[in-house]
């Protein structure tokens, strides 16, 4: 199993997830200019990460790949509580998380893709980051008085630990949603996360 990544990309998700199921793999590093190259464009023509190959079997997405390991590895328990009503809840986040938080980042990321005007690139991405932070209060309430954002941890928990470290980043902040700030720490000790990090990027300064 082979895992295609960028540092500081989603990408980080699946990378924690291979570590937490325990299954052997391979992590290949790429920059933004590589996964835009024929060689790479030949196994995922999107030229983004993650791409997770299997033997003969190419899979992108990070929603999917998540799903995938864990469905994989039913004894990680990544999937909740093994009922249809976990696994449920454990995909409700998933989803949410993949399709509305993860998109909200992006004028942040690339303002000039919105309005290519650089006069009001600030306007959006203060914009973006409002909109952001809607999402992570309703998160934040969310994890009052919980560990994870099921009932034991999944694969929607490093997802949403990657959306954490983009909203430090990138001026979104975590300082007002305190259960939040707990929720990432907590992931920042697992050793499993530490060890993936360090990994990516080669320097634990990096990683906060």
């Amino acid at each position: 199993m082979k895992l295609y990544y960028v540092p500081g990309a989603c990408s980080l998700a699946c990378h924690i997830a291979l570590e937490w199921i325990g299954e052997p793999y391979e992590a290949v590093r790429m920059t933004w200019g590589g996964v835009k190259s024929s060689e790479f464009l030949a196994m995922n023509p999107n030229g983004a990460v993650p791409l997770l190959t299997d033997g003969g079997y190419s899979l992108t997405q990070n929603a999917a790949i998540l799903y995938y390991l864990a469905d994989r590895h039913p004894e990680s328990r990544l999937l909740g509580d093994g009922t249809i009503r976990g696994r449920a809840d454990v995909m409700k986040w998933l989803a949410f998380l993949n399709s509305d938080v993860h998109p909200a980042f992006k004028p942040i990321f690339v303002p000039n893709r919105y309005l290519p005007d650089p006069n009001f690139a600030g306007a959006i991405a203060d914009a973006a980051r409002s909109h952001v932070r809607t999402y992570l209060a309703h998160i934040d309430k969310r994890l009052e008085g919980r560990d994870w954002l099921v009932d034991e941890r999944s694969v929607a928990d490093p997802y949403l630990f990657v959306l954490s470290r983009w909203a430090v980043r990138l001026n979104v902040g975590l300082d007002a949603f305190a259960s939040l700030s707990r929720f990432s720490e907590r992931m920042y000790a697992d050793p499993s996360v530490r060890k993936v990090i360090d990994a990516e990027e080669s320097a634990v300064g990096l990683a906060a």
